[in-house]
């Protein structure tokens, strides 16, 4: 019954939803459509945004097979390469206005990560030679340009790769040098590239992400992982990012298991089993995960990426454990995605935020630079793949 539910909302919801954002005029998919599900035509694309949907119609094509996915990820493709990469100086620009000129020519780590990542699966899923090729190309930037010569690698740059401030990326009234946020997101584009070409060079890149992660990130006593650092990889602030936690637990899982290292795949298993138990005991609250503990105050809002990426989070858990109230868990949030989360209205998808009673929060866009297919999505097809039913 959860099988067919979760391909239903697929293909019959979350498709097609994406595919009326397409822009047939000057490429790409528009870039904004608020809580009140009205377009802007005239919005900037956000370059996460585009990389997301290139990942999440390449994901469909290699997991459905259905030649209307290989067409939309062939669309959103041309938009990345000839519009989001910065072919003079290297890297992706973070905005294109929405006719594909550069809005935002700042460079950020984490978004060029999304490109290697998304460019990687339209290889994976439909063997376009250039793409590997492009996706190479960036893993190069990231690799040359952006480590600082501490442990790791800089988030932030202008557009010729001088050292800006991480804005996008910092929270919490806390401007951030380095975040885990970064670091997971190359640890799952170094995956999916690697899966492509098999390069030492990128195995090696991506054991170095997973070594900050075990070394620098996790903190074994609290069986949590911090959140932003400075540019030594102190931590700042005291805060917790249940949805975060969540999707590491598998992300990094996937990782060690696509290296074939045993042994990091029994070490970084035990990690993962631990953040998964501890979200399990800490985040659930009237079978939606909570956000975030920022100090000693727990945020209730009940964010669409984290319900989705708890779904994948506890289904794993249970494939690994056994354990019967992980996928209790799993369940206990799809329930509630489907009452609470999913918009019902007609040309609507996805509800951003809800308030812990139910109340949809009408200053979030449906569609935006951070809004996208990419976690409800790819809850969907990694249900589909796993087959875990109930």
């Amino acid at each position: 019954m959860f099988l067919d539910e979760i391909r239903n909302e697929l293909e019959s919801h979350i498709v097609p939803y994406w595919a009326a954002l397409r822009d047939e005029e000057f490429g790409g998919f528009y870039g904004y459509r608020s809580f009140g599900l009205e377009l802007d035509r005239k919005a900037d694309k956000g370059v996460i945004l585009h990389s997301r949907i290139l990942w999440f119609f390449s994901e469909c094509f290699a997991v459905l097979g259905d030649e209307k996915y290989r067409e939309l990820a062939d669309h959103a493709y041309r938009y990345v390469r000839d519009f989001c990469i910065d072919r003079e100086q290297g890297g992706v620009f973070w905005a294109t206005a929405f006719d594909g000129k550069p809005s935002d020519d700042r460079k950020y780590t984490y978004n060029i990560a999304f490109a290697v990542y998304a460019l990687s699966a339209y290889y994976n899923a439909a063997g376009n030679a250039e793409a590997l090729k492009l996706a190479e190309g960036l893993f190069e930037d990231i690799e040359t340009k952006t480590p600082d010569g501490r442990t790791g690698h800089g988030e932030a740059f202008t557009r010729d790769w001088k050292p800006d401030e991480n804005d996008e990326l910092s929270e919490n009234g806390i401007m951030t040098k380095k975040t885990m946020n970064t670091v997971l997101h190359l640890i799952e584009a170094y995956t999916e590239l690697y899966r492509a070409n098999k390069s030492e060079k990128v195995a090696d890149a991506l054991r170095y992400q997973l070594s900050i992660v075990e070394d620098k990130i996790f903190d074994p006593e609290r069986n949590a992982l911090k959140v932003f650092f400075d540019n030594d990889f102190n931590v700042l602030g005291d805060i917790h990012s249940f949805g975060h936690d969540i999707e590491a637990s598998w992300l990094t899982d996937r990782a060690v298991e696509t290296l074939g290292d045993g042994e990091l795949t029994a070490k970084f298993n035990a990690i993962d089993s631990r953040l998964a138990e501890n979200i399990y005991n800490i985040a659930i609250d009237g079978g939606a995960l909570n956000n975030e503990r920022d100090n000693d105050k727990i945020d209730t809002t009940r964010v669409w990426w984290v319900q989705a990426e708890g779904v994948v989070g506890f289904v794993n858990a249970y494939q690994h454990s056994g354990e019967e109230k992980y996928l209790k868990a799993a369940a206990g949030i799809w329930e509630y995605i489907k009452s609470s989360i999913i918009d019902r209205r007609e040309g609507g998808e996805w509800y951003s935020e809800v308030s812990r009673d139910g109340t949809p929060h009408d200053w979030k866009e449906e569609t935006g630079p951070w809004k996208c297919p990419y976690h409800n999505g790819r809850m969907c097809l990694e249900m589909l793949k796993r087959g875990v039913d109930f």
